[in-house]
Parts: C-alpha cells; sequence; structure tokens
C-alpha cells in the first residue's frame, strides 16, 4: 500500500503547488494592474465620502465626482503607494499652488492643510482618508477652474449662446496617475487657442515685472502724425512699441520715420486698425492701455476659450465670425482660406453669440423687412414721405413690407442662411464704405459680409453644380433662388477681444459690446 500510495501522494502534491502558484500569479496581476495607477490595495468605507464633505463644506459642489470616482475604483485609494503620496500628488499640488499661470485669480479652499500635507511629506506615507479624499476633491477643483470655467448658466446670463460641453473628469484621472506629464499637454479638450493665450500672459507678466510701459502725451493741439513729423510724442510711441514687439530697437528719434511706420502698421494690423501710417489720438490712447488691463483682458478671454470644445476644429469646414474683430474666417481642414471684413450688430442691436449648421445660400434676396424696423423706422417714413415705398424699391406683401431683389437691396445680392431663433444670418450689403471704418457696429444684429461672391465660392467650392461665373450670374440676374447646399457648414459666432494669430502675435481689440469687465468681475471680485 505503501509504494502504490507515494506516487498519489506526489501527483495531489504537485496539483496544490500549481493551483497556489496560480493563485500567487493572479495575485501578481491585480498588483501590478493596481500599480500601474499608482496606488495600494487599500479600501475604505464609503460613508467616510459623505463624513469627509460635512468636515470639508467648502469642497462640497465635488462630493458627486468624488464618489463617482470610488464607485469606478471599488473605493480604494488611488493617491498613495507604497513610498506614500504619489508622483501625480505631488504635480498636482504644484499646479493648483499655480492656477494664476492658467489665467486664474481663485482663493484655494484649505490651502494650510494642503500646504501641510505637502510640505511634510514624511510625515505623510501613511495613507490617510482625510488627505486621500483631499486630493481627489484638489483635482476635480482643478479641473473645473481649468478646463470647465464658471458655470453654463452665468456664461449664458453673460450672453454667450455657443454650445458648451461637459465633461467627465473621472477616466481623464486615471491616464494622468499613469503618466503624470499629460497635465502639462494640450490633452483635455480645451481649445488650442487657450494655449497660445497663456504663453503670451507669462510675457506680458514678464513685462508688468519690468514697469510695463509710461504713458504716452497726447498733444491736443495735434489732429494726427504722418511720415515725416517731428515732435517728443513721437519718440515716446516709439519707446512704447518697442516694448511690445512693434519695433526691433528704439533710436530714440522724435522723427516719424520709415522704421516707425514699419511698426505703426505692425501695430495696427494687431489692433484691428486700419493699415495706413497715419497715428491718430485714439491709436494713442489704445497704446496707453496699461499692462495690467491688458493682462486682465488676456485673463478673460483665456475663460472664454473654456467655454468652447477644440471638437469644433475637427470640421472639415467651419465659418468663425470675431465680433470685436469684426472678421469673418472660412477655414478648411483647419487652415483659413478666406478672410474677409464684416459690420456687426450695434450696440442697441447686438449680435447673438451663438452656432448653428449654415444651410442655405439665397441668390438675389427679397428683403423682408423685420416687424420691429417696420414699425420704429419704415412706417414712420411712409407718413412723411409716401413715395417712400416706391423710393426704395419696397412692396407690401400681405402684412408685411419687403424690398425686392436688385442691388440696391439692403441685403446686396447674396444672403447665408443658418436657421436660427435669433433671426441673424450673414449677408451681402450696398453699403461698403462702411468695411472701410475701424468701427464697424453699424447693423440691427445680421452680419454683413464684404466678400460675399468669394464666401459662396468658397463654401461651394466642391460643388461640382457651381463656379464662379455662375455665383456671378446668380448674383446679377434673375430672381430671388435659394440653393440648399450638400454639406451642412458649422458657423460659429464668437467674442474674442485678445486672439494670437499662427504667428504667435497678440492681437487687443476694442470690446464692443462692454462685455469684458461683467465677465472680470465674475473671475476677479471675490
Amino acid at each position: 500500500m505503501r509504494t502504490l500510495c507515494s506516487p498519489i501522494l506526489i501527483i495531489v502534491f504537485t496539483l496544490l503547488l500549481t493551483t497556489v502558484s496560480c493563485k500567487k500569479k493572479n495575485n501578481t496581476n491585480s498588483i501590478k494592474q493596481q500599480t500601474s495607477l499608482n496606488t495600494v490595495e487599500i479600501a475604505f468605507d464609503s460613508t467616510q465620502i459623505n463624513t469627509f464633505f460635512e468636515k470639508y463644506p467648502k469642497l462640497k459642489s465635488y462630493q458627486g465626482d468624488v464618489e463617482q470616482l470610488y464607485r469606478k475604483h471599488q473605493f480604494h485609494y488611488i493617491w498613495f503607494d507604497k513610498d506614500g503620496l504619489n508622483e501625480f500628488a505631488g504635480v498636482l499640488y504644484n499646479k493648483v499652488n499655480n492656477l494664476s499661470q492658467e489665467g486664474i485669480e481663485t482663493v484655494i479652499p484649505y490651502k494650510e492643510k494642503l500646504d501641510d500635507i505637502y510640505d511634510n511629506p514624511e510625515d505623510n506615507q501613511k495613507a490617510t482618508i482625510d488627505t486621500e479624499l483631499l486630493s481627489s476633491a484638489l483635482y476635480f477643483f482643478y479641473a473645473d477652474k481649468v478646463y470647465d470655467g464658471i458655470d453654463t448658466q452665468k456664461s449664458k446670463d453673460l450672453g454667450w449662446f455657443l454650445p458648451r460641453k461637459r465633461q467627465s473628469y473621472v477616466n481623464y484621472l486615471d491616464s494622468l496617475l499613469i503618466n503624470p506629464s499629460l497635465i502639462n499637454k494640450e490633452e483635455k479638450g480645451v481649445l488650442k487657442q487657450y494655449y497660445l493665450l497663456k504663453d503670451v500672459l507669462q510675457e506680458y507678466r514678464k513685462i508688468e515685472k519690468k514697469g510695463g510701459w509710461k504713458t504716452i502725451a497726447i498733444d491736443t493741439t495735434v489732429k494726427w502724425y504722418k511720415p515725416g513729423d517731428s515732435a517728443a510724442t513721437i519718440a515716446q510711441i516709439r519707446t512704447r512699441l518697442l516694448i511690445t514687439g512693434d519695433l526691433s530697437k528704439d533710436s530714440k528719434s522724435a522723427v516719424y520715420d520709415a522704421e516707425l511706420a514699419k511698426g505703426i502698421l505692425k501695430f495696427k494690423k494687431r489692433s484691428g486698425n486700419t493699415l495706413n501710417k497715419t497715428i491718430l489720438p485714439e491709436h494713442i490712447n489704445y497704446m496707453n492701455v496699461s499692462v495690467a488691463d491688458r493682462i486682465k483682458t488676456i485673463m478673460v478671454n483665456m475663460e472664454r476659450c473654456r467655454w468652447i470644445s477644440n471638437d469644433i476644429t475637427k470640421s472639415k469646414e467651419l465659418i468663425v465670425v470675431n465680433i470685436p474683430a469684426y472678421e469673418l474666417l472660412f477655414l478648411r481642414d483647419g487652415k483659413p482660406e478666406l478672410r474677409s471684413k464684416v459690420v456687426v450688430g450695434k450696440a442697441m442691436h447686438k449680435t447673438v453669440i451663438f452656432s448653428a449648421p449654415m444651410k442655405f445660400i439665397v441668390f438675389r434676396p427679397y428683403w423682408n423687412v423685420p416687424t420691429s424696423i417696420l414699425k420704429k423706422e419704415i412706417l414712420p417714413a411712409i407718413e412723411k414721405n409716401p413715395n417712400y415705398l416706391a423710393e426704395h424699391d419696397m412692396e407690401w406683401k400681405d402684412d408685411y413690407v419687403r424690398q425686392r431683389p436688385g442691388p440696391e437691396n439692403s441685403l446686396g445680392l447674396v444672403k447665408f442662411l443658418f436657421p436660427n431663433s435669433n433671426a441673424i444670418y450673414l449677408h451681402d450689403t450696398p453699403s461698403k464704405s462702411l468695411f472701410g471704418q475701424e468701427d464697424r457696429a453699424f447693423s440691427h444684429g445680421c452680419i454683413r459680409v464684404a466678400k460675399p461672391k468669394e464666401l459662396a465660392a468658397m463654401i461651394m467650392k466642391n460643388d461640382k453644380k457651381w463656379n464662379p461665373e455662375k455665383i456671378a450670374t446668380a448674383m446679377n440676374s434673375g430672381e430671388e433662388y435659394w440653393y440648399t447646399l450638400k454639406n451642412k457648414i458649422p458657423v460659429y459666432i464668437g467674442y474674442f477681444t485678445a486672439w494670437v494669430d499662427a504667428d504667435g502675435v497678440i492681437h487687443f481689440y476694442q470690446d464692443v459690446y462692454k462685455r469684458d469687465e461683467a465677465l472680470a468681475t465674475l473671475l476677479f471680485d471675490k
């Protein structure tokens, strides 16, 4: 019996060893999986989350996100490894302490507690529930401030109706725990313009540390300065333009020479002014805006960037209008193919900030006079002049007035429709002279385009039914003609008073609707 039993015992013992080995291997895989997230195998009671937020009420708004995070991780600690707080915890703490680099001025909740934790790492090697949950709440605080900005309702109250994409940062945290350096990359759906503004913000803060620039004295007896003129003000302008890079050197000369003229043209290009060499008092006033105010403007526009998902840049074709710049851009595959001046709504009839897909082009359109304009302008004009309608090529159509198609039609020879509740669209205009002015807020809300024929050609570039000659014919002869676009093109009407171009040059525009101050109040007045 002993000789028969021995082989059986050996087989059984071998199977037991194999089973134990498999279990150890599985446990090792589990530990490796947790280690890949820089975590340790420690779980806590889920009720401690509620207890934590009762103790730290200033972070209460992030409780839902924190609960979702730990449900995903089966309520295991994620901010500690075998050596204590993991690498990303320190990276995050540093990021939060430098929120000013992100254009954010805010009070960090429970900062003394955070400082104590990270100033004394040797005392925080052991995982504690307060430090764990404080780190998670801190992460969502950072994501909220840097990636999302003020809540959607507040941005709507400021007249911003572009779509805002609310994102979840729970899954994103897993990637950051594995690779903390990702937080320094343009990874999380923020418009690329945000990072360009962020770089310029650092430059302007350096200028501020050096003392900024001095106010240029304005001689009220001088209407303008032109090349060849000589004045002490010219020397001051030269020094001012050197600081912001419009000039490469300062000769100190008080004579308006060719070198200064180049700097003036560069300055005017990035300030939205007419490109000529004449220096007017309003241009000097623009130069006199303090560096502190320019910094605030940059920060305000960084906030606006947080409200737009960079998904819009994935559109094959895109039309963008920036109201303060009085400019339209047509982009294809992310590259600008057409740039046009525009006229936007006056202060009393602001152009709305929103987006919608363009669906129709209408050649030789009728202008159906809006009821408000009919009551306030047309009817009073008819009372004064019974021939008013005939003189303006208008007619009654049922219970409203419309203007017949033609070159004198208020909508010009073509309009571009992206149906919306704001009754806003792009259109041609017979009033071409307005495009030569620096301030171009004259309309009742719609957007007049300086290059309507070129825009139509660009939109229908890949449509075999159309070419520039057919477009010109449709605009200049026949009756009103509606054409439905094969591909709907997103139209975004935005509002940015600071914008960095592809060459890294910052452009500042007049706050035509006085929106910056209201947003700055929300951001900076705590």
